[in-house]
């Protein structure tokens, strides 16, 4: 389920009017005083609801299992269908974007995701909410770019600082409280639904959402209508399954002989895909604009994403495990330990475009880098030091890393966007959110390996955040990649 953000002020053409619903221009970056009230407050509702179905589900496995009878296959796929549509399709969903209208495409995505959620609520088999899960993962696919872009066109200056800060509070709400979330959902069994409740909550939420798409949010696409590239779909699509199926099912299952050959074969066809789009760039219109890599911001801002999202989402695994089976907490008293994290990710998150404005971007990200590293290097000394101690030894290193996880999420995110044309924004994004996604996966994949071959639980965490602690020193410096400027 993450500024120090451009002084350039790039112009395209006017923003939809009142009279004209449907207009086929590039919204102005520097319009952005007039920006529609409400439009932050529809975008982030549908942020937090992916960011929060990505992990509440972890808490709701067990629920799922004695309710549908799921087995281990139904329950990792329960998790891995959310993960693997989502990103194969955020490439795909960022031209549609592009070329359909931004607003469309997200209500479009909105209203999927709703839907979907209803279907994972009232599903009568474990198939039948994979298959919904699935259908989230599209739905949110759809979501995801557009509400970065719409970001990126619909503000400039500081209120696109203030913007993107605002996302990157919403995406680490969701993430870090998720495991809290669920819990207390099921354990207040509203209405006796059980873990049915993590689903249906995003029914009113999502409605009360749609029904302000409309009123709230700009239309905006690049001014061309790009083509929707059909080979570079099929080419990305297919690269994408390939790299994120073996990294979600390869550690459970002990790395067969299909999941290398997935990889290869993905390898084989992203080179397909990069050449493919370097041709449909003279020729028609590619699915991913090639020329955003020449872009010093775009390219290393993408090496520092997946360098910061690597450790993330393995993080957030690694340490539910310890909680859960190194000491023995149910997911409320894990999802309980989990707001030392967001503590101090509330005190720097909303803070970080001013901190960015005073410092610079690539200063911040690296304090941000830096308190990760150390706080994370706090957790391995609880752990080593007092194996046996309070959970709660673990708070002061959680504390500092949600500081530092505060400070890098929006000026990393929009760092990438800064230098992109408005007219490009979708694209980037969809690359942007795409790299997000498989850092995470990778990252798990890599840590789990760490994980599940130390044995005893304690040394097994004690060593996984030793090597993410030196991921975040390798975040730092990436960092010196970035623009000064930045």
């Amino acid at each position: 389920m993450s500024t120090a953000l451009t002084n350039r002020s790039e112009t395209a053409t006017a923003t939809e009017t009142a009279a004209t619903t449907e207009a086929t221009t590039e919204a102005p970056a520097d319009a952005t005083p007039e920006a529609p009230r409400g439009l932050l407050a529809v975008v982030l509702t549908a942020t937090f609801m992916t960011a929060l179905d990505f992990f509440v589900v972890n808490v709701a496995v067990p629920s799922v299992q004695a309710d549908l009878g799921a087995g281990p296959a139904a329950v990792q796929w329960v998790i891995a269908g959310f993960s693997l549509a989502l990103a194969a399709g955020l490439v795909t969903a960022g031209r549609l974007g592009d070329r359909y209208g931004r607003r469309r495409v997200f209500g479009l995505g909105l209203a999927l995701f709703t839907l979907a959620s209803a279907g994972c609520g009232l599903a009568p088999t474990a198939a039948a909410l994979v298959g919904a899960r699935v259908v989230q993962g599209l739905a949110a696919a759809l979501m995801g770019p557009q509400v970065l872009a719409i970001l990126r066109t619909a503000f400039s200056g500081a209120a696109q600082a203030r913007a993107f800060a605002r996302y990157a509070l919403t995406m680490g709400v969701g993430s870090v409280f998720g495991q809290l979330i669920g819990g207390l959902l099921i354990r207040a069994d509203l209405f006796g639904l059980g873990w049915r409740s993590c689903f249906l909550i995003n029914l009113p939420i999502g409605l009360a959402a749609l029904a302000l798409v409309r009123r709230c949010l700009p239309e905006s696409r690049a001014p061309q209508r790009p083509g929707l590239d059909p080979v570079g779909v099929l080419l990305v699509t297919a690269a994408l399954t390939g790299l994120v199926l073996p990294l979600i099912q390869g550690p459970q299952q002990g790395w067969p002989l299909w999941t290398w050959l997935c990889l290869g074969g993905s390898a084989a066809l992203l080179a397909g895909f990069t050449v493919h789009q370097h041709r449909a760039r003279d020729t028609g219109s590619p699915l991913v604009d090639t020329r955003l890599f020449r872009t010093r911001s775009f390219g290393a801002g993408l090496l520092a994403q997946l360098a910061f999202w690597l450790g993330q989402a393995s993080f957030f695994l690694v340490l539910a495990l310890h909680l859960q089976l190194g000491r023995g907490l149910d997911a409320l008293g894990a999802g309980l330990v989990f707001t030392a994290i967001g503590l101090g990710y509330l005190l720097t998150s909303n803070a970080a475009h001013r901190v960015a404005a005073r410092l610079g971007g690539r200063r911040t990200i690296t304090v941000g880098g830096l308190l990760m590293a150390a706080g994370l290097g706090l957790l391995a000394l609880a752990v080593y030091g007092a194996p046996g101690g309070s959970v709660w030894w673990l708070a002061p290193g959680l504390f500092v890393d949600g500081l530092g996880m505060g400070l890098v999420i929006a000026p990393v995110t929009s760092v990438v966007l800064a230098g992109v044309e408005p007219r490009l924004a979708g694209s980037a994004a969809g690359v942007l959110a795409t790299v997000q996604q498989v850092g995470g996966a990778l990252g798990i994949a890599l840590i789990g390996l760490l994980y599940y071959g130390a044995g005893d639980p304690v040394a097994a965490f004690g060593r996984s955040v030793t090597a993410l602690a030196v991921l975040e020193l390798v975040l730092v410096g990436l960092v010196r990649l970035l623009p000064r400027r930045g």
